[in-house]
């Protein structure tokens, strides 16, 4: 039988690939676009040490055993479980324009985001029609894994329907501590306490600004405005400065 760790190793090194449910056997079958990059893009062969995960946590060391058009054929050595990292790290995202919004995502996966809240603000160029959100969401979902896969995640960040503002002042309202990035903000999020556990959610705004009905809105549910610097950030790029920012002081520290 597969030898269970109760170790968490370090998940640096051998590539990973993120599959839907990681069977409990000592051979795995990596197919589909995984199993295609991993034959045709990595080219890996027999021998090779490679990383399983099912984005939940569970992740399985392995060993390629065959490399072709079934896919990628692996022997488990050990699986192990990783634990989910305190505070909970949730990024409410007004929707950028053009590709920015997939660049967002990619950026706040790699530093470590939990959920990721598309959010349709006020002064947003995209619009995501009704006959568009399931696509648009799709999409932010399909950045969120890649970028997993890349950054060697074994958490998938959850990537939530579209919300408007009333649904996102609920979200700011349950949260152990809530931030919303304004660039005419006095305190600096550096000098605001940052919880050990619960959830931090942070606000980014969109190319036009928030509006002050929804600077007040969020104020009233529970939410503090703050700067990050003397610097004017892109909105695609805010919200990967601001987990960098918290992750310095907790994950990091």
């Amino acid at each position: 039988m597969t030898a269970q760790d109760t170790g968490v190793p370090e998940l640096g090194g051998a590539p990973m690939f993120i599959v839907d449910g990681l069977a409990d056997a000592d051979e795995l079958l990596v197919t589909g676009p995984e199993g295609r990059h991993a034959v045709e893009v990595l080219r890996l062969s027999p021998g090779e040490r490679v990383r399983v995960g099912d984005g939940q946590g569970t992740v399985a060391d392995s060993e390629v055993v065959s490399a072709g058009q079934e896919g990628l054929r692996v022997a488990v050595v050990r699986r192990f479980e990783v634990p989910v990292q305190s505070p909970e790290f949730v990024l409410v995202q007004a929707l950028p324009k053009g590709d920015r919004g997939p660049l967002a995502v990619d950026l706040a996966t790699e530093l470590g985001v939990d959920r990721i809240v598309p959010w349709a603000a006020a002064r947003c160029v995209t619009r995501w029609r009704d006959d568009r959100v399931a696509k648009g969401v799709a999409k932010w979902r399909a950045a969120a894994h890649a970028a997993s896969k890349q950054s060697r995640r074994p958490h998938l960040p959850e990537i939530t329907d579209l919300m408007t503002t009333r649904e996102v002042c609920g979200l700011l309202g349950a949260a152990d501590l809530a931030v919303v990035l304004h660039e005419q903000a006095r305190r600096p999020l550096s000098e605001v306490p940052i919880p050990g556990e619960g959830t931090v959610a942070v606000v980014v705004g969109p190319e036009g600004g928030l509006t002050d009905g929804e600077v007040v809105a969020f104020r009233a549910a529970g939410a503090q405005a703050v700067r990050l610097g003397a610097e004017v950030l892109r909105t695609s790029t805010a919200g990967a400065a601001a987990l960098a920012a918290l992750s310095a002081r907790t994950r990091w520290a």
